[in-house]
């Protein structure tokens, strides 16, 4: 019989079949079973004629883990006095990735397109990136990264992160969600459901990109209470009141220990296509005076760009590319990844 986990899933039992002690097999068996499950067994018992042993599972899939212990039942079945194989799977955690928080005071202000094409243009320098989209009531990922009607696996409770052309593994309400489905849930469902995506089997990944939604509630209070980020970026545009909310959003990081990295300026002057003139409707410096003023970073600005808005809507996120908007977002990331580097050679990363 196979006994799925009957075990703590994280510890391994002390006794092994050298032991010595009572229930202990000989080396030559032992030997045996260790080649069959290509080194992932411990604990081997035998009472009677049943063996019993742990098996590793880590960083296997469901069908490799059944077809490894029924490869060890149907060897080890016959094998001196063994009539009857009971497998107890284990696996260990998997360390979770360094989440990098994407925030906003409010809404409006591109916080969505800025996490997505900073996503990518860390993906560009060579970092694993996955992206949860925290906005559980106004999802907008699978749009900007061109995975709309996708649906997550579910291996038990654990969701498998939905993937995409732009090799940024992510997770989304928007996937779990019908389409155009108004999601009215409280705080505490809200909690659990983002709970859930932060999650998933976020194996192979580095860095975890989290949307946030606009401002400071329940959302945002359960993940820096559950999974305390390694970071956040403030995101805004250059006028007074986005800038105002923005201050609102660093204050809760700080007042949360959650290290500000610094500040987007979003939609920071406006190219004429006709003749060439820039004009800066929403200002121009706002963000970057704010950010000198908290003593933050100022990471880059984004131009406003109707350019930006086309390619997002069609899931081909800017930073793809080597044009004005996607050399920004790309020096954004540098800045960003520089930040990392540094986080990794003072220890402050694990």
């Amino acid at each position: 019989m196979l006994c799925a986990a009957p075990v703590n899933a994280y510890e391994r039992p002390m006794t092994d079949a050298s032991s010595g002690a009572d229930g202990a097999i000989d080396t030559a068996l032992a030997e045996r079973i260790e080649s069959l499950s290509e080194g992932r067994a411990s604990g081997l018992r035998l009472k009677g004629d049943v063996l019993s042993l742990v098996l590793d599972v880590s960083g296997l899939e469901a069908d490799a883990r059944d077809a490894l212990a029924a490869a060890i039942m149907q060897g080890a079945t016959g094998l001196g006095p063994i009539r009857d194989v009971r497998i107890a799977m284990t696996a260990e955690k998997a360390a979770r990735p360094i989440i990098i928080a994407v925030g906003s005071g409010k809404g409006g202000v591109g916080k969505s397109t800025l996490a997505v094409n900073l996503a990518v243009a860390l993906h560009r320098l060579g970092h694993k990136v996955g992206m949860v989209d925290a906005d559980i009531y106004g999802p907008s990922l699978p749009r900007l990264l061109a995975s709309e009607g996708e649906k997550p696996r579910a291996e038990g409770k654990t969701l498998i992160p939905v993937q995409n052309v732009h090799g940024i593994p992510m997770l989304s309400m928007g996937h779990l969600a019908k389409p155009g489905q108004a999601i009215a849930w409280r705080g505490p469902m809200a909690g659990n459901a983002l709970g859930q995506l932060l999650d998933g089997d976020w194996r192979g990944i580095d860095i975890l990109v989290v949307d946030l939604p606009p401002g400071t509630g329940d959302v945002q209070l359960t993940m820096i209470q559950r999974y305390k980020p390694a970071g956040a970026v403030i995101v805004s545009t250059p006028q007074d009141l986005a800038l105002i909310d923005a201050a609102r959003a660093v204050s809760f990081f700080d007042q949360a220990k959650v290290p500000v990295i610094g500040m987007v300026e979003n939609m920071a002057g406006y190219v004429c296509p006709h003749c060439g003139e820039v004009s800066d409707p929403f200002g121009r410096g706002g963000a970057e005076a704010s950010a000198e003023d908290m003593g933050l970073a100022f990471l880059g600005r984004v131009p406003l760009d109707i350019a930006v808005r086309i390619a997002s809507d069609a899931g081909a996120p800017p930073a793809t590319g080597d044009d004005v908007s996607g050399k920004a977002f790309l020096a954004i990331g540098e800045r960003l990844s520089r930040w990392l580097d540094r986080k990794k050679a003072e220890g402050a990363l694990g």
